[in-house]
């Protein structure tokens, strides 16, 4: 007996350690200042486009716009090979072993993606800065400029995460079993195949619709745990089931990822291939 509660106490702490870590993933202006102080080698990443980077930016940031990061093809979005995304980031002055920071234009679609990107490559050190620039950035007196920044080449060693990543017959599978939840993380009317732009036919047969949005406050910023364990109630998620998101190229997808693996849900994916390669084959099942 004394075995077994041991062994009880030692798996909530490691559910309560990863859960804190998570949460330290999304960091304020306040905490953002306060590391680029303590660190000269920190790097910064804006994951908005290139326009508006080039109006301005995070001075030191270095521009990744998540586009950049998908393969040519006839499927849109789909991501580069590890390889192929090693050297881009290496050639941006991005390590695997870096202390990264990550924002965007205040979504949270574009710094999610290129975190969840970064986390599948098996990059150890990667947070989100929310971006608020009427308030929290000014108050904490976030240092902007329109200067490009590059940084010095280097070596980014990739070490693939496949437990985040989940493939078209992993979905396949999961519509037919009990425990998997696919989640279409697209408004509803692309849900249910209403919507004119984008042009939608449906969504993957078994998924639930939740709009990644529910998971973030108004301003954009993810809510609290309780906030984000409400949405997960509320839609009936499991927490000991699989839990699969996408969207149309799975930029949506990732604040999901974000936002229940914070609330300690522990076997979340993102299906990169999406709606888009999904409806390439028209053998493959869409409900409305």
């Amino acid at each position: 007996m004394k075995n077994v509660k041991y062994i009880i106490g030692l798996i909530s702490i490691f559910a309560l350690g990863f859960t804190n870590l998570m949460a330290q993933d999304l960091i304020s202006a306040k905490d953002f200042i306060a590391e680029l102080k303590n660190s000269k080698e920190l790097v910064i990443i804006d994951a908005g486009t290139a326009d508006d980077y080039t109006k301005r930016h995070v001075r030191g940031a270095i521009s990744v716009p998540h586009k950049e990061l998908y393969k040519e093809g006839a499927i849109e979005g789909l991501i580069k090979s590890p390889d192929g995304l090693a050297k881009y980031f290496g050639d941006k002055g991005v390590s695997n072993t870096s202390a990264i920071v990550v924002y965007d234009d205040g979504s949270n679609k574009y710094s999610s993606r290129v975190y969840w990107i970064l986390k599948y490559l098996g990059a150890e050190n990667v947070k989100v800065l929310h971006k608020d620039m009427e308030k929290e950035w000014r108050a904490a007196r976030v240092p902007l400029t329109a200067a490009v920044s590059t940084g010095k080449p280097v070596t980014f060693t990739p070490k693939p995460n496949a437990t985040i990543i989940a493939t078209i017959d992993e979905v396949k599978a999961g519509m037919n079993n009990p425990n998997v939840i696919i989640i279409d993380s697209r408004a509803a009317n692309e849900f249910d195949g209403t919507s004119e732009k984008p042009v939608s036919k449906g969504h993957i047969k078994g998924a639930i619709n939740i709009e990644y949005k529910e998971f973030l406050e108004e301003n954009g910023n993810f809510k609290s745990k309780e906030g984000i364990e409400a949405v997960a109630k509320k839609h009936g998620l499991d927490p000991s089931k699989e839990i699969i998101a996408y969207c149309v190229t799975s930029v949506r997808a990732c604040p999901i990822y974000i936002a229940l693996n914070g609330a300690g849900y522990t076997n979340v994916k993102v299906y990169d291939g999406a709606y888009n390669e999904w409806i390439a084959d028209p053998k493959n099942p869409i409900e409305k």
